[in-house]
C-alpha cells in the first residue's frame, strides 16, 4: 500500500507541528502509513508584501482571503500529486460526518486548504473539489478543522489504530452512538459498573450494549436513527 500523502495550504503551518508530532499520528508517520506536508501559503503570492487578503468588494466587515495564492498553491500540489482530492475548510461547506471519513480514508491524495479572516474569495470553489464544514459555527480559521479531519480519516487508514476490529464499534459506527464503558474501580462514591458487564456471557452483554446504545443515541442524538452514517463496503 502506498503512503497516505496529507498536504495542508496554510497562512500558519506551525500550528500543525505538535498536534501531528504525537500519539497515532506520529506513529502512523514514522510507520510509512501517512505523510503530511505543509505549505505556506505566502510563499505562493505575488507581492512583495506576501499578501493573502484583502477588503471585500461591495463593502462589508474583515478582511477576504484571495483567490490567486490559493489556487497557485493547490495547483503546484497537483503538480506533484496529479489527481489529489482538494478539501476547503469552511463554515458554508458540507458537515463533516463518519461517512465523509471513511469516503475520505480511500483517497490516496488529501489536499486541506485553510481559510482565514472573514472567509475566501467565492471563485476558490471553482478550483477545489469540496468544501467542508465540522459544524455549525466559525472558528478563526481552517486549520484547527484540518486537524479534526485529518485525525477523523487516519483512524480509518488500514494499519493505523493498532485493533481495527474497535473501529465498528465506536461511536457513528451503525447509526448510534457507542455504548457506555466502564473500567477499574468496580465502584466509585457510589457509582457501580452494571453487573452484567462481570457475567461473562457474551451475548447477554452484547444484548445490554445494544440496548443502552440505542437508548443513549435515542436520548442525546435522535437525528442518527434516521441517518445511513457507516459506509465501510
Amino acid at each position: 500500500m502506498k503512503t497516505r500523502q496529507f498536504d495542508i495550504i496554510s497562512i500558519f503551518p506551525r500550528m500543525f507541528e505538535s498536534p501531528f508530532g504525537e500519539s497515532i499520528l506520529k506513529r502512523a508517520q514514522d510507520q510509512g502509513l501517512l505523510n503530511i506536508n505543509l505549505h505556506d501559503l505566502r510563499e505562493y503570492t505575488l507581492d512583495k508584501h506576501r499578501k493573502t487578503d484583502d477588503y471585500p468588494f461591495g463593502g462589508g466587515v474583515g478582511l477576504i482571503m484571495n483567490v490567486d495564492p490559493i489556487v497557485r498553491a493547490v495547483e503546484a500540489v497537483k503538480e506533484v500529486r496529479p489527481g489529489a482530492r482538494s478539501i476547503l475548510l469552511s463554515p458554508g461547506g458540507k458537515a463533516f460526518n463518519q461517512k465523509m471519513a471513511w469516503e475520505f480514508s480511500r483517497e490516496e491524495n488529501l489536499i486541506f486548504v485553510c481559510g482565514r479572516y472573514e472567509g475566501v474569495d467565492e471563485r476558490v470553489l471553482n478550483f477545489v473539489d469540496d468544501a467542508i464544514s465540522i459544524g455549525d459555527y466559525v472558528m478563526a480559521g481552517g486549520e484547527i478543522p484540518a486537524m479534526v479531519l485529518i485525525e477523523a480519516i487516519s483512524r480509518l487508514i488500514p494499519n493505523v489504530v493498532g485493533d481495527e476490529s474497535s473501529l465498528l464499534e465506536e461511536s457513528f459506527e451503525g447509526n448510534r452512538l457507542e455504548y457506555p464503558q466502564y473500567t477499574r474501580p468496580r465502584e466509585f462514591r457510589g457509582l457501580k459498573v452494571p453487573e452484567i458487564l462481570f457475567s461473562g456471557h457474551h451475548k447477554k452483554i452484547q444484548d445490554w450494549q445494544l440496548k443502552e446504545a440505542l437508548k443513549k443515541t435515542t436520548k442525546i442524538r435522535p437525528d442518527l436513527l434516521h441517518k445511513k452514517v457507516r459506509q465501510n463496503d
